[in-house]
């Protein structure tokens, strides 16, 4: 599973809880986009997360 380049989110673990508190374990995925970016040696494609997107913290090529 790859990460953000702009934030470094990744996979985390948790536990889905039922009604019962029965507890297994769950994978948290990031949403996650492969999108080309600007960079300072030109554009990459790269996997960056929709909240990275979203506030700006990457410059996206259209």
């Amino acid at each position: 599973m790859a990460s953000c380049v702009a934030c470094g989110k990744k996979k985390s673990v948790g536990n889905n809880v039922s009604h019962a508190n029965n507890k297994t374990k769950r994978k948290i995925m990031p949403n996650l986009q492969s999108t080309r970016i600007a960079t300072a040696k030109g554009e990459k494609r790269a996997y960056v997360c929709t909240r990275c997107l979203r506030s700006g913290l990457v410059q996206k090529i259209v």
